[in-house]
């Protein structure tokens, strides 16, 4: 199995968990270059009463703390839906040299998300940033997250 596969798989999963929790339906993953999970988180922007606490941001607060820096080099996410422009500046600033998503920025405002509608590429190539994109892993099951979200205990956006 691919490793972005399966990295992304458990990310859905951390996604699904997020939607149990009363969390909306995004999930990251952070692995070393073999693929070894170093973090795990969904989106705790409610629970934690955050606006930033996208799972994005707490997959990297998380893997800075367990190991003890701000420097993710030689790491990768894989999140389940395109990274917001605020998360996609967090990739580059913690050095992670990679980010493969499932679901676009548009398939979030499909789902009534307040996004704004920058591609995480794009704010790449126009920031010069080395950090590569891997886009469209696990597109449709990461597009899913939305309707199992809007049958789920808390769908409403914020």
């Amino acid at each position: 199995m691919e490793l972005h596969t399966k990295l992304m798989q458990r990310a859905i999963e951390v996604a699904r968990q997020g939607i149990e929790d009363k969390q909306s339906p995004f999930g990251a993953v952070i692995a070393n270059r073999q693929g070894d999970i170093i973090a795990e988180e969904h989106n705790r922007v409610r629970q934690q009463c955050d606006a930033t606490a996208h799972a994005e941001i707490t997959a990297i607060r998380e893997a800075c703390r367990l190991l003890g820096t701000t420097d993710l080099a030689g790491h990768f996410m894989v999140t389940t839906c395109e990274p917001c422009p605020m998360c996609a500046a967090a990739i580059h600033w913690s050095r992670l040299y990679e980010v493969a998503y499932g679901a676009t920025i548009a398939d979030a405002k499909q789902a009534h998300f307040n996004e704004l509608s920058l591609s995480a590429e794009d704010l790449y190539q126009q920031s010069s940033s080395l950090v590569r994109v891997v886009p469209f892993v696990m597109r449709e099951e990461c597009r899913e997250l939305f309707e199992q979200w809007k049958k789920g205990p808390n769908p409403s956006p914020y």
